[in-house]
């Protein structure tokens, strides 16, 4: 087992409801998971304000489960926590015999935004690499305001259409179509018709040192 993926058993450990199954793939909103990973790195409030760029009374209600932020606020929090999106994720244990880099379909992690649900397709082996599959309901979007992460990311539309903005530029996308491009581009992704849209998203994490 990785420090992510223990990392994440031990926050589940504090957060799993009494009565949750042990195979059942909740859809929680992450602020409970947000505070305790704050906690665990002895931050307080205003820091991880500071550092993610998110308004302390932002924050706070995030934790308190009552604002519903977007994947732009999340990703901010994220980094600035200095783990990855999975790590908000709940944990669904896997079967007893299986190997950690299974992922059993109905294994699978949820994280309702709200705006648009992300299933956790990916295992914790890697630290670099998540997939997950975005649910993004009618006239859903990952937000506003563009996304931008230290990532290069790839994706393939499953269902439904979507349009995907990357750097200004606007496509529409159909079911079997892909893409690939950096994530440090400003980009977003919008599903502009009345019918759910569901979109394979690959994170591929770009190492510091090629930054440098």
């Amino acid at each position: 087992m990785n420090a992510l993926s223990y990392e994440s058993e031990q926050l589940d450990q504090r957060l799993r409801p009494a009565s949750a199954s042990e195979g059942a793939a909740q859809t929680p909103f992450p602020g409970d998971r947000i505070k305790t990973l704050r906690q665990a790195r002895g931050m307080s409030l205003k820091e991880l304000s500071e550092q993610a760029g998110v308004s302390t009374g932002t924050l706070s209600q995030i934790e308190r489960n009552i604002a519903n932020p977007s994947l732009k606020v999340i990703t901010k929090i994220q980094a600035a926590l200095g783990t990855t999106v999975s790590t908000l994720f709940p944990n669904v244990p896997s079967r007893h015999d299986d190997p950690d880099f299974i992922r059993r379909k109905d294994r699978r992690p949820f994280c309702d935004l709200g705006h648009l649900t992300k299933e956790l397709i990916s295992t914790g082996t890697s630290k670099n690499l998540e997939i997950m599959i975005l649910h993004i309901p009618p006239y859903g979007s990952t937000g506003d305001a563009p996304l931008s992460s230290l990532s290069d990311k790839a994706g393939l539309v499953l269902e439904g259409e979507v349009e995907l903005e990357v750097k200004g530029r606007k496509c529409d996308l159909f079911e079997g179509d892909s893409f690939l491009f950096d994530g440090c581009e400003p980009h977003a992704v919008r599903n502009k018709t009345g019918s759910p849209a569901k979109v394979l998203w690959i994170v591929s994490r770009i190492p510091l040192d090629r930054h440098i």
